[in-house]
């Protein structure tokens, strides 16, 4: 039996920063490559930046409520903020849907991460580095409910750092709704929805902070979706959802100074490259 232990990591193995652009800016660390002295310059102005959007995350939530009510008395007016009902919504039709990865077993190596019910068959899309982080051991998938269930590896795509399980038609997961292609708009508001750190089904809330953006996930540049919604290690291979309950991409990357947890930038791959290789994957395996 796998053993959770809240390792799954977001930023790949592989994540790799932009290349440098031509006026020397636009470039973020990676942990565990080595930089000289002039990093510091970059990373000054990055801090600075990660303190905006740490604060923008915290204040932007309760911004409508706060002009509405500034002149009410006490500090902590602005944090009474309701959340969106339609939030509320979508997290309730998500959750029951999102389980936890477990590959490999207490002897071994071992990873854990996210993943999130496809289809009405039982197929679940998570990340391929969960499973090559575990050194290919045996799966097992953990529902919202406690269940837990010996997972089958229908294929896997490093490529793309995507892959496909298969539960028993007992574990009778609910397939979450995708997006419509190119349906997705800078600054919706979207949920992030897995199991970091092992706790599972932890949802954070963010926007979309921009579309089409070049990373490299897997062994290959994509394009991704990018979002200030909180992830860290264990949310690889989760849901991103509108306030539809839609899937908007699955959580795969953060951006790190120094290798030091998340910053407010994270990334997803956009669901319609999503379908595609995971309708390929199942294609071949069934």
């Amino acid at each position: 039996m796998a053993v959770q232990t809240g390792l799954g990591e977001p930023r790949g193995p592989w994540f790799v920063s932009p290349e440098l652009d031509p006026d020397g800016r636009g470039r973020w660390d990676v942990p565990g490559s080595e930089r000289d002295a002039a990093r510091h310059g970059w990373r000054r102005r990055l801090l600075s930046a990660a303190a905006v959007v740490a604060l923008s995350t915290v204040s932007g939530a309760a911004a409508g409520t706060w002009a509405a009510d500034r002149d009410a008395p006490g500090p902590s007016a602005a944090s009474a903020a309701p959340v969106p009902a339609e939030l509320v919504t979508a997290a309730e039709k998500t959750v029951p849907g999102v389980v936890s990865v477990l590959v490999g077993g207490a002897s071994g190596t071992s990873a854990s991460g996210s993943g999130f019910a496809i289809d009405n068959e039982q197929h679940i899309v998570t990340n391929d580095h969960i499973l090559s982080r575990g050194g290919s051991g045996p799966v097992t998938v953990e529902t919202s409910d406690g269940r837990r269930f010996s997972a089958e590896v229908v294929g896997r795509e490093p490529a793309s750092d995507l892959a496909v399980l298969k539960v028993p038609p007992s574990a009778r997961l609910s397939a979450l709704p995708l997006a419509k292609p190119n349906s997705t708009r800078v600054g919706e508001p979207v949920l992030a929805v897995g199991s970091p750190l092992g706790l599972a089904g932890t949802v954070t809330a963010g926007i979309v902070s921009a579309l089409n953006r070049q990373v490299r996930i897997g062994n290959g540049r994509h394009t991704a979706v990018q979002t200030d919604a909180s992830i860290n290690p264990g949310n690889s291979g989760g849901p991103l959802v509108n306030a539809r309950g839609e899937v908007v991409g699955v959580n795969t990357a953060i951006a790190t100074i120094d290798g030091n947890g998340s910053i407010g930038i994270g990334f997803a791959i956009p669901i319609d490259q999503v379908q595609q290789t995971a309708d390929t994957i199942i294609g071949r395996g069934g």
